[in-house]
This record gives C-alpha cells, sequence and structure tokens, in this order.
C-alpha cells in the first residue's frame, strides 16, 4: 500500500489532531452533551460518558483512522482496496459509499442550521436580542426560518466558505483553515467561560453539569446508558467516512492510538467548556437549561439580551458556533471531492464546486420544508428531520459498526500489528483489539437499535 496520498499529507501531528477535532467538535458538540448530562444526573452521566469514550468512541476511531491510512485514498477506494487485499467481496467498497452518502445528507441540512448561526451573529451584535422576552425571541427564530430567500442566502454564503477552504487542497486548504479556526474556537470559548463566570451564575452551572445525582441515574438507568454511548460515538464524527479520509493523510510515522486519544479529549473539553459558558447564564436569567435544541436559538438570546454586555458577547458566541460548523463541514465535503478527483480526473477545484452545488441543491430541498414545503412529508417526515432521521439513527450507527467488523474481524491481524505500532505482546493492542471486535460494535448495534426503537 501506498505511504502517502495523491491530495497531500498533514504537515504535522498537531495539523491532523487540529483538523480531527474540528470535524468531531460541531453544533450538536456544543449544545447536545451539556443538557443531556444534566438531564441523566450531572457529574454521574459524565463519568459514564467518559467510560463510553474510552470504550466505544476511541476503539472505533483508531480503527477508522488505521482504515484510512493504510488505505490512503477515498473512503470508497479504500475500502475496495483492502477488500481486495484481503481477499474478501468488494462490496465492502458499500461502507466508503454509506461514509460520504451520511456526509452529502447531513451537510445538506447542517448548512441550513449553521447559516441560522450566521444570521444569529449580527442579530445579536446588532443588538436585536436586548429586553426580549421568551416570546420576542420565538418570534425572532420563527421570522427567520419561515423565509426562504434568507435561508437561501446564509445556506449559500456559509457553503462557498466550505467548498473555497476544500478547493485549495490539504496543505493550503483544510489544513490552514483549521489551524486558523482551532485555536480561535477554544480561545473564543474561554472568553466565554470567564464571562459566564462573571455575569451568570457559575456556581450553579458547575453544579448542574458535575454534580452527581446518582436518584436521577438510577431512575433513567437504561435511557441514560443508552444516550451516553450514543453521545460518544456522534461526536467524535465517526461512521461518516471525515475521519477515515483525514487518516489517509496522516503520516506512516504518527501514533494513531495516540492521537485518537488526544482529540477525544480535546473534544470532550470542548463540550464540557461550552457547558460552563452557557449553563451560568441560563441560570442567571432563570431560564430553562433543559430546552435542547431551541436552547441556543431562542433561550439564551433572551439571556444576552438581559446581561452587560450581551450583543458583544452574544456575538462571539454565535460567531463561536459559526466557527465550529465550518470545520465540521470541511470534514464532511472532503470525502466526496477525493473520489472525485482520483475516479473522474477532475481537478480539485472542479470536483469542489460539483460536490458543493450538489449538496447546496440538497439543502435548498432542506429549508424549503421549514416554509414552503412544510406541508410535503416522507414517512411522516419533511426533508429536514428526514436526512436527520437516516443519517444519526440508520446511517452512522451502521458505518460505525461496519467499521468495527472490518477492523476487527476482517483486517489481518498483523496489518494492523503494522498500522498500530503494536508487538506481539503489546497489552494495549490486546485491549483494543478486545474492545473493536465485542464491546464497541455491540454497544453501537445497542444504540442502533434504541434509536430506531425496536429497544
Amino acid at each position: 500500500m501506498s505511504t502517502t496520498s495523491m491530495h497531500g499529507m498533514w504537515s504535522s501531528r498537531l495539523a491532523f489532531i487540529f483538523a480531527a477535532t474540528g470535524s468531531a467538535v460541531g453544533l450538536g458538540n456544543i449544545w447536545r452533551f451539556p443538557y443531556t448530562a444534566g438531564e441523566y444526573g450531572g457529574g454521574a452521566f459524565v463519568l459514564i460518558y467518559l467510560a463510553c469514550v474510552a470504550a466505544i468512541g476511541v476503539p472505533i476511531m483508531i480503527a477508522e483512522v488505521m482504515l484510512g491510512r493504510r488505505g490512503r485514498q477515498s473512503p470508497i477506494n479504500t475500502m475496495r482496496a483492502l477488500a481486495e487485499q484481503q481477499g474478501v467481496s468488494p462490496l465492502w467498497q458499500l461502507l466508503g459509499w454509506m461514509g460520504i452518502l451520511s456526509g452529502f445528507l447531513i451537510l445538506s441540512f447542517y448548512s441550513v442550521i449553521a447559516g441560522w448561526t450566521m444570521g444569529y451573529v449580527f442579530r445579536a451584535g446588532s443588538g436585536q436580542f436586548a429586553g426580549i422576552d421568551g416570546a420576542g425571541s420565538e418570534a425572532i427564530f420563527g421570522a427567520l426560518t419561515a423565509d426562504p430567500e434568507r435561508l437561501l442566502a446564509w445556506h449559500t454564503i456559509f457553503m462557498v466558505l466550505v467548498v473555497m477552504v476544500v478547493a485549495r487542497g490539504v496543505a493550503s486548504g483544510l489544513e490552514r483553515a483549521v489551524r486558523l479556526l482551532m485555536p480561535a474556537l477554544f480561545l473564543l470559548l474561554v472568553v466565554m467561560v470567564l464571562y459566564a463566570s462573571q455575569a451568570g451564575d457559575f456556581a450553579a452551572g458547575v453544579s448542574y453539569l458535575f454534580t452527581p445525582d446518582f436518584s436521577e441515574l438510577q431512575a433513567n438507568a437504561g435511557e441514560a446508558i443508552l444516550s451516553a454511548m450514543g453521545q460518544a460515538f456522534f461526536s467524535l464524527s465517526l461512521g461518516m467516512g471525515a475521519i477515515m479520509i483525514y487518516g489517509s493523510y496522516l503520516s506512516s510515522h504518527a501514533s494513531i492510538g495516540a492521537n485518537a486519544a488526544i482529540i477525544a479529549g480535546m473534544d470532550t473539553l470542548v463540550a464540557v467548556l461550552a457547558g460552563l459558558a452557557i449553563f451560568p447564564i441560563v441560570f442567571a436569567n432563570g431560564l430553562e437549561p433543559g430546552a435542547g435544541p431551541g436552547l441556543i436559538f431562542q433561550t439564551l438570546p433572551v439571556a444576552f439580551g438581559q446581561m452587560p454586555f450581551g450583543a458583544f458577547f452574544g456575538a462571539l458566541f454565535f460567531m463561536l458556533l459559526v466557527f465550529a460548523a465550518w470545520t465540521s463541514a470541511i470534514s464532511l465535503l472532503e470525502p466526496m471531492v477525493a473520489y472525485l478527483v482520483e475516479n473522474r480526473g477532475f481537478s480539485r477545484v472542479r470536483a469542489s464546486l460539483l460536490a458543493g452545488v450538489t449538496v447546496w441543491a440538497l439543502g435548498i430541498a432542506c429549508l424549503l420544508s421549514l416554509n414552503e414545503w412544510s406541508g410535503f412529508t416522507i414517512f411522516g417526515k419533511g426533508i429536514l428531520d428526514l436526512f436527520d432521521y437516516l443519517t444519526a439513527n440508520i446511517l452512522l450507527p451502521l458505518g460505525g459498526i461496519f467499521i468495527a467488523i472490518f477492523a476487527g474481524w476482517v483486517l489481518d491481524q498483523q496489518v494492523t500489528r503494522d498500522e498500530l505500532g503494536a508487538s506481539n505482546g503489546a497489552r494495549l493492542y490486546r485491549v483494543w483489539r478486545g474492545l473493536i471486535r465485542w464491546f464497541a460494535p455491540l454497544c453501537v448495534i445497542l444504540v442502533f437499535f434504541n434509536a430506531v426503537g425496536l429497544i
């Protein structure tokens, strides 16, 4: 197998860590983890989540990076080449197609939601949230989602930004973007945490996130464990080809295991910092912390509208979300661009434009499902909700399961030892192999069954 990718290579281990962390850290990571932790016992849930990251998320991430680095191509061609090398069915390339399809569908509605965050940067900065109540905040959000022209404008701007980065290639595009955006994201998070510690009820926020409430956990133990397993899997951007393609640009000398552990740690750190930035503000203003998706676009604007310097820090917060969405989005577009360059002979720019326009067109259908096409449903769901359901509940869990099966059961054990730099008696390798063959796929199967209502 090749030791380099035709698309380029990360210049350093840090570049890969920034890129993979940027792929993992997204909008859902910033709002879902904190309120889920509070819902299922605070610190007790956090402990279960960390155990799930270590036992499910990190082993599958190691497997996905390993497959990518071994194949050095787009996920489709990587799985085809590895299947041929192992003498197994070429149908394993469908795993690559599944990942690319997931990325396309996710990015089509993710771009629409990212457009909301871009619009809210200007709404917050211009003082539109000053003195508003819950009804006023809901009216602002409702007016935005009911306006297809405005949604189209923000969706288009965001996709142009994504295509501009991906079209420039690995070194000049992806790496340069993440080297700028990831430090900026962490800096904005720290600033928001400092602001929350001064202007919000920091003690209440810390207690909500970290005080173990085992009675709450015992009352919903099954739900809490399934939720923690799902969060551990989804928060690391697994099963959609993004981590596999980023792994294909990683040096053969870099430690996959150590890098995966660092990425998982940074991803969790972002989630915790986001909670420390959000919930002190929520509690200081007597708002509902378990508002779910509405927390960002309907609850927090009320808080920023009532706080000192709320316009400035509200704009900073939504800019933070834009950065998080941008780093995730470029990783979702990259696998298809790599495939078009490899299999169709397209230039990088042409492949990026074609993939970007396709996603943009799908995004138009998603944004119209919020207003003009709201009466049109498939299986009882609008287009945006349908894409969300198909990816989160079906395609991504199946992708994670098959990645674990291929790495643990199909790929020759000596290949995995070579890629992971493990000697015959390496204890950590034996732990990883046990987790990837048995524990991780069984847990993701449970997540899949729970998502589709079978348990």
